[in-house]
């Protein structure tokens, strides 16, 4: 990609106070003219404006994007770390975080509380997991779930969900892993 001006050429932008709003009304943003001042050169050109002031709505489906694209940037480990004890799969997911260093994706945490709800009544309900299935499995279960979530997941699907769950946060990590 060519750059339009040179680094060494010095640029004035002078826009003036008159911000028309864009003839389509299905945009969100707003056109503005600004005079752009190169070297002996004056030129005018329209610039897009991001709103000054986003919905609620917009504003969550923002922070949903942005955590959608942190959460893609993740590698997920190739390498297990150590066999891991547990007795529900929340606890399970506590581990991994803790052994690699790494957050789970919002929707993998909200299946594993799904996945030990869905026992709660079941004969085996009291006795640990790691007894019922192997250590090794239930892991590489959760990292295949989460390679899944961090590469598929729509950021509008999480921001609906978001919008419904007032408690969404209770199941966003906030650990930050050094890349």
């Amino acid at each position: 990609m060519k750059r339009a001006l040179p680094w060494s050429d010095q640029v004035d932008v002078i826009s003036s106070d008159e911000s028309s709003s864009s003839s389509s009304s299905s945009s969100s943003y707003s056109s503005f003219d600004v005079e752009v001042q190169v070297n002996d050169g004056t030129k005018n050109v329209a610039v897009d404006q991001p709103p000054k002031e986003l919905s609620s709505d917009g504003l969550l489906i923002r922070k949903a994007e942005i955590y959608q694209e942190y959460m893609k940037q993740l590698p997920i480990p190739t390498q297990r770390g150590s066999v891991i004890p547990f007795t529900t799969w929340m606890g399970l997911g506590r581990s991994i975080k803790q052994l690699y260093g790494q957050p789970l994706h919002y929707l993998t945490n909200i299946l594993l509380k799904q996945w030990d709800h869905s026992r709660v009544g079941s004969e085996d309900e009291h006795r640990p997991l790691d007894i019922i299935i192997h250590p090794c499995k239930a892991e590489a279960i959760v990292w295949l779930v989460e390679e899944l979530h961090r590469q598929t997941s729509s950021h509008h699907h999480m921001a609906k969900l978001w919008q419904s769950d007032p408690m969404h946060h209770a199941f966003i990590d906030s650990i930050f892993p050094q890349l």
